[in-house]
Parts: C-alpha cells; structure tokens; sequence
C-alpha cells in the first residue's frame, strides 16, 4: 500500500507543473529567433534603402558608408554572440552598441542618410533589453546626441531633428519592457521549479505520515490482540496447573484461538480504519465493554453524558485504541476488578475517562515518568499519548486513592 502512494504523483505533479515552464521557454526562443531575424533582415533592407535609390555624393556618401560598415559588423558580431549558447556574450558588445548608435544616429540626418536611422534603432532596443538599465540610457542619450548634433551640421529638417529622437526613445522603451519580459520569464521559471520541490516534498511526507498511520494502527492492533490472547493463555495454563481441569483449560484454548483469528482479522482490517470510517463512538465503546466482560468475567460499567454528536474518525480511532490499552492493562495487572468507563461530550472537547481499583502492592508510589506508562511500566499508553497530541488531544494516566485511571480527551 505505502509502494503505491510512493509511486503516485498525484494530479498536479510534474506533467502539469512543468507546463507553465515549457511554454516560457519555447516563447523566449521564438522571441529570440525573431529578434536576430529583424537583425539580420534590417541590416540588409537599411542597406538597399540607404544605397539602392541614393545620390548621395562627397562627404555625404563617406559618412553614410562608413555608418553603413559600422552597423554591419557591429550586427554581424551581435548575431554571432548571440549563437555561441553557454558562452557569455564579449564585454565589448556594450561600447559596439554605443558607437553604431552614435555613427547612425550622427548619419541619419543627412539628405540620403534617414534609413541608417534603423541601426540606431537596433541599438537602442538592444541596449534597452539587457540587464543593465544604465546601458540602456548611455547608448540612448549617446544616439540622441548623435543626431541632433548631426541635424546641426547638415541642416535636417525639424522632422528628423524631432521625429528621430522620439523613434529613439519608443525603442527604448521597446528594450525596456522585452528586459522586463525576460525577468518575468526567469521568475516563473524558478517559481515553476520551487512549485515542483514544494509538491514532491509534500508527497513525501504524504507518504511518510500515512506509513506512520498505518504502523501506529498495526501497532495498536496487535498489541491488544496479542495483550488478550497472552492473558487467556496465562489462564488456560493457570488452570491446568492449578486445578488439572482439561474442559476448562480447553475451553480457555478454543477462546484464545478464537481471539487469535478475530486479532488476524482486525489487523487486516486496521489499514483501512481512518480511510472507511468506524461506527460512532458510544457503538463502538459499547462493544469493546461487552467482549471485556466475556473474555474476562469482569464487572465494567459504561456511561455517556454530555449531547453526543460525530467525530472525526481520527478521533475516534485514537479514543478507541486508548481504551483498547486501558482494558489489556486492567485485565493484565488487576484483574476481576470492576472497571468504570465514562464518556462525556463537551462543548469543545469530548473525554473519556477509565478507573479501575489497583491491587494492593501492583503499583507504589510511581516516580518520574510513571504517569505515561501502563501499570508495569510498559509505553502502550505513552504510544496513546502521542497518536492524541497528532490530533491535538491529550492523555494522562496515573494513580491515585488506590485506583489507575486514564483520562483522553480530544478537541470537537
């Protein structure tokens, strides 16, 4: 049973979890494909629009080819830093920017020169996306400057001396915002993988409280089968010994056989026991004072107080165990003593409390850390203890006027 919850992911493992970061990744990929296509394919088409239908001549000529080259090499070593994956990109990259910027911006003005304004536009962009804001606002400021200071030396018009810087900034803000993306991306990625580590670790201790619960009802149910079986057989041999009755003893031996085989099947039973429910505690206390008093010929009363309403089956559960441990003990160190079970609802918490008398000598004067033993000294109760406090219960078992008693309780 724990092998299949080990091996269930549950509904919202990774094929679901890992989604989100699948598709962020496949979108930054497409981005950037993208982004080195409008790359490569601006510079060409700047290339075309700036020479295919120019006349420039003269000194207007030199200052658009040399743009030209520096745009051209500053995108060509821009696109393969870009395919070199896992190597980071040349420190130089920044300061290329900044010149294609300045060579385009300072070129764009001139009379034939208005499509070199795209290298500065690439520039900006680029400089803009990275992780550096400061970057971003040198290469601007730098590509502004260039072009008013080359409308001031060829006399632009006040449309490309105006229209120029705003297309700047619009790109800038442009590589602000493809940064921004890229941070989000990065963020959910790493929301994505934590979200993963949070769900596998809650698997685990899913698993492992559930291991837990199924060890502490095997461990519960097998002590107070086996804890009545070693009594019915303490009697049987008691009996032949003692008194040489075979019909009794075998009596005694066809019972604990029978005990033997209900214990087998309660404890096949106890890993279902919080999953399928139990029937409602007065029921089921009822019961285990009816096989008491047939097993062991021994007077115990039962009363209920209080209005009883249902419990959580965890709660039960516990109850019932800690009255499964209180009866062994009482039929083991005192028996034939008449034992009181009192079960009382509360407005918040619901307590039942069993006593029985002590035999005189069974239990002096308890030390330290007597109180959560049984009456030997063993740690079924101290097992019953701590199954309450996992549901935020409580138990205490001590002596007290010549009587053990132990009181449970657990919250409504």
């Amino acid at each position: 049973m724990t092998r299949q919850l080990a091996a269930s992911p549950g509904p919202l493992s990774g094929s679901v979890a890992s989604r989100p970061h699948t598709v962020s990744a496949k979108a930054e990929s497409v981005l950037d494909a993208l982004t080195r296509l409008f790359r490569g394919g601006g510079a060409v088409l700047i290339g075309v629009a700036t020479f295919g239908y120019s006349a420039a001549s003269g000194r207007d000529l030199v200052i658009e080819v040399v743009a030209f080259a520096v745009g051209v090499l500053v995108v060509a070593h821009w696109l393969a830093a870009d395919l070199r994956p896992g190597r980071p990109k040349p420190r130089v990259l920044a300061g290329a920017l900044i010149v294609m910027a300045a060579a385009s911006g300072f070129a764009s003005t001139g009379a034939h020169g208005g499509p070199l304004i795209g290298f500065a536009f690439m520039a900006v962009i680029g400089a803009g996306a990275s992780s550096s804001l400061l970057t971003g606002c040198v290469t601007t400021a730098i590509a502004l400057v260039g072009v008013e200071a080359g409308a001031l030396v060829t006399g632009a018009s006040a449309t490309s001396a105006l229209g120029f810087p705003l297309l700047l900034i619009v790109a800038f803000v442009s590589g602000r915002n493809r940064a921004a993306y890229r941070r989000q991306a990065e963020q959910s990625a790493a929301l994505v993988t934590q979200l993963e580590q949070l769900r596998a670790e809650q698997r685990r201790v899913a698993v492992l409280d559930e291991r837990a619960r199924i060890a502490r009802e095997i461990h519960d149910v097998l002590a107070h089968s086996l804890g009545a079986l070693g009594i019915q057989l303490q009697a049987a041999r008691a009996v032949l010994a003692d008194q040489g009755d075979a019909g009794r003893t075998l009596r005694l031996l066809d019972q604990a056989q029978r005990m033997a085989k209900d214990g087998l099947a309660e404890t096949r039973r106890a890993v279902h026991a919080l999953r399928a429910g139990t029937a409602g505690l007065d029921e089921e206390l009822a019961a285990l004072v009816d096989t008491h008093r047939s097993r062991h010929h021994a007077r115990v009363s039962f009363g209920v107080g209080g209005q009883p309403r249902p419990l959580p089956p965890e709660a039960t559960v516990a109850l019932i165990r800690a009255a499964q441990e209180a009866l062994v003990n009482t039929a083991k160190h005192a028996p034939a003593q008449p034992v009181d079970i009192g079960l009382h609802y509360g407005e918040d918490q619901v307590q039942m409390v069993i006593s029985n008398p002590l035999p005189s000598g069974s239990l002096a004067s308890p030390g330290p850390g007597t109180a959560f033993g049984t009456v030997n000294g063993g740690y079924g109760l101290r097992g019953m203890r701590e199954r309450l406090l996992l549901i935020g219960g409580s138990l205490n078992a001590a002596s007290g006027d010549g009587h053990w008693t132990v009181t449970a309780q657990v919250p409504r």
